[in-house]
């Protein structure tokens, strides 16, 4: 009865949680329960690769709520999703412990090299998972609040805050490249060794890491979804749709966009915390902005203002990615460019909006190729 009221007349959005439900069940069945010469048998690389789909998806699901939902096109939400894999990151190297390569118990591997003599300030509490995912939350929620109040309240919005977003992200990456900062420098960090105890390396735990994904993906979308069907949610699009109308009614519009947006970061960063673990690694490089517009791709792509359609669209172009780095990886960024122009011009509501209105996106096909 609850999932029938939130995803009423969603049957797009019904439809994508049926099939994670449904790879959450059987994916760890063909990897745990299947012998390796099964036809079926899905191998653990397949499993820590699709666990990291999810976590993009889990990402482009909280742009598609900011940009869809709220009309702010932001181009930093890449920030908030390395501020979460540094924080887990952070944990899993306290987890090491005296296995580095330097053997110290308190000390990681890259803060010997560099000769400190004791653990930052920052550090403290990272040895506890509990710390560990409050961090999680409240660290890209924190930068998110401060962020968006003042621009809130400032009145920025359009593509001035689209620039600020990714001057923000661009302005992170430049901190975290170095070595003082205590996070690692250049090569971030690496060469993790457990999580809860369980070993990384253990098929089950990155299986378990998979379905943990997966839950958290569909957890999200329903919460989501909750907000949307709120009146909060419906007050947003109409800040998205009329924004001046809205604030001379009486709501209070900075206060909306404020706790959408600090959601989404926390939606954000939760999503970069489940990335890490399961890539092994977490550098600078994921605050570059090119990432954070590659988020915006993905929603365009998937189908805006729809979220199961932000799942699609990242798990689409990220199968893509993978498949083009293998066999054609100098041909990669044309192909995205042109999946982003494509998009654009013959499928303004995204792949989604293809099987909505696929007859009707059929005969303007059919009337442009006439008029050629």
């Amino acid at each position: 009865m609850f999932f029938r009221s939130v995803l009423n007349k969603d049957r797009g959005g019904t439809i994508t949680l049926s099939v994670l439900f449904f790879i959450a069940v059987i994916v760890p069945f063909c990897n745990l329960v299947l012998p390796n010469s099964h036809p079926l048998h899905i191998d653990t690389f397949t499993v820590s690769l699709l666990g990291k789909y999810l976590s993009y998806a889990l990402l482009a699901l909280a742009v598609d709520l900011v940009w869809g939902y709220l009309g702010i096109l932001s181009l930093g939400h890449g920030a908030f999703f390395a501020l979460g894999g540094y924080a887990m990151g952070m944990y899993l190297m306290r987890q090491i412990g005296d296995r580095g390569v330097y053997g110290d118990p308190i000390l990681v591997d890259f803060m010997v090299f560099l000769n400190w003599q004791s653990l930052p300030w920052f550090w403290n509490g990272f040895d506890q998972f509990w710390f560990t995912c409050l961090m999680i939350i409240l660290i890209p929620g924190a930068l998110a609040y401060v962020f968006g109040r003042l621009a809130f309240r400032s009145r920025v919005s359009g593509v001035y805050l689209s620039i600020m977003t990714q001057a923000l992200t661009y302005a992170l990456m430049l901190a975290f490249f170095r070595n003082e900062m205590g996070f690692g420098g250049n090569n971030g960090l690496t060469d993790f060794k457990e999580i809860l105890g369980f070993s990384l390396q253990n098929d089950t735990t990155k299986v378990m890491l998979f379905i943990c994904s997966s839950l958290m993906l569909i957890i999200a979308y329903i919460g989501c979804k909750i907000v949307i069907n709120s009146r909060l949610g419906r007050v947003a699009v109409a800040i998205r749709d009329t924004e001046l109308r809205t604030r001379f009614m009486g709501y209070d519009v900075d206060n909306i966009k404020l706790w959408i947006f600090v959601l989404s970061a926390v939606i954000a960063g939760i999503a970069g915390a489940l990335y890490v673990p399961q890539v092994g690694i977490i550098n600078p490089g994921e605050f570059s902005p090119l990432n954070s517009i590659e988020i915006v791709v993905w929603v365009a792509l998937g189908g805006r203002a729809t979220l199961f359609g932000a799942i699609i669209g990242a798990i689409i172009i990220n199968y893509a990615k993978s498949w083009f780095t293998i066999v054609l990886p100098e041909v990669w960024l044309f192909a995205l460019g042109s999946l982003f122009v494509l998009s654009t011009l013959y499928l303004p509501q995204g792949v989604t909006g293809l099987f909505n209105h696929s007859p009707k996106i059929v005969r303007r096909w059919l009337k442009r190729g006439f008029k050629t």
